[in-house]
């Protein structure tokens, strides 16, 4: 028997020691969570949490992002330059070259013999149609036939100089017929496109081109056709002049982005300063107040012109007609505002003086 007094005596075995021992060792019921797991479950979540055989409760460390570098440090701005300066888009001086050549050219036709300028007028018309005809065919496939609209054209020309108005429209309707018949030895496949196109270019370009050689027919002719000619220069150049340097409203954005309001302010004030000093000083019969109608005529038509033909070329998704003038882009280029100014000056120039 042990004499410590912290010994104690063993119980036997046996209904007493149930009795004494089993309510005391009894299992511990098992509490479930609140999401109806019970200990063991977690346990095992726990453990599977912290990863294989690791303790139990661990909580998993999320992964630490880097701090974010300190931006380099910037060197102080200087002060904000001032905006470019506006800059013409073409070579100014190879276009003012081929405006003064052109220009050299058709004023010693007028004064050598007038038909001299009619043949000028011929070929600047055959060349803006070949430039015309081309990128039609080469941006949408339009053939229109380019031999019925240069002998129609050019016969268009001729027969306003020699039988006016009259001759004009005969000349245009054989052209017209002429683009018909000629087409159709191609197969019929867009031919209604075709003709159509040929059609529009005779009217565009020679049968406007008539009335130049019409003004042309008067006993003043050649005087009329500089005033035509000088008017029309000076408005797009009046335009030019105040749209690029107080332009700041767009007059037709969607048609030509370059144009503003004030600079057809600009060529309409140009236009009608230059258009009383030809009717006062040019024009026989004419009067000054005369020339400020006119030269408002003048700048408005060429005007909606130059807007024509850029919608022409847009559609056709072309910046120039062609390269055959430097700084001007083609024939076709040059002609877009003396094509419908030509009418609008024989119209108020018969009226204002006659046709004699």
């Amino acid at each position: 028997m042990n004499d410590s007094p912290w010994a104690t005596e063993p119980v036997p075995a046996g209904p007493a020691y149930d009795a004494l021992v089993g309510p005391h060792t009894r299992p511990m019921p098992i509490v479930p969570d609140a999401a109806g797991r019970d200990f063991d479950d977690r346990e095992a979540r726990d453990r599977g949490a912290a990863g294989f055989g690791g303790p139990p409760f661990r909580a998993e460390t999320p992964p630490q992002e880097p701090m974010p570098s300190p931006p380099p440090p910037q060197a102080p701005q200087a002060a904000s330059a001032p905006p470019p300066k506006k800059r013409a888009g073409r070579d100014l001086r190879a276009a003012i070259g081929v405006g003064v050549g052109l220009g050299a050219v058709i004023f010693a036709s007028l004064l050598i013999v007038k038909a001299v300028f009619v043949g000028v007028v011929v070929v600047a018309v055959v060349v803006g149609l070949w430039e015309l005809t081309s990128r039609l065919q080469e941006k949408k496939g339009i053939k229109a036939p380019l031999v019925p609209l240069a002998v129609g054209g050019a016969a268009m020309i001729i027969a306003g100089y020699v039988r006016g108005a009259e001759g004009t429209w005969v000349a245009m309707a054989l052209t017209a017929l002429a683009i018909l018949v000629w087409r159709m030895t191609e197969p019929p496949e867009d031919y209604l496109k075709d003709v159509t196109a040929g059609v529009f270019a005779a009217f565009y370009v020679p049968f406007l081109a008539t009335f130049v050689t019409m003004l042309l027919t008067a006993d003043d002719g050649p005087q009329r056709v500089i005033t035509f000619l000088l008017l029309t220069v000076v408005s797009d150049t009046g335009a030019y002049a105040v749209g690029w340097r107080f332009g700041k409203t767009k007059l037709a954005p969607r048609i030509s982005p370059g144009k503003t309001r004030e600079g057809l302010l600009g060529a309409v004030a140009f236009a009608m300063a230059a258009g009383a000093l030809c009717m006062e000083f040019l024009i026989d019969g004419g009067a000054w107040w005369q020339g400020l109608l006119l030269g408002l005529a003048v700048a408005v038509s060429a005007t909606l012109g130059d807007l024509g033909e850029s919608m022409i070329k847009r559609d056709l998704g072309i910046k120039d007609m062609g390269t055959l003038l430097p700084g001007h882009g083609g024939i076709m280029d040059r002609l877009d505002s003396l094509l419908p100014t030509a009418p609008v000056v024989w119209l108020l120039l018969a009226a204002f003086v006659g046709t004699g």
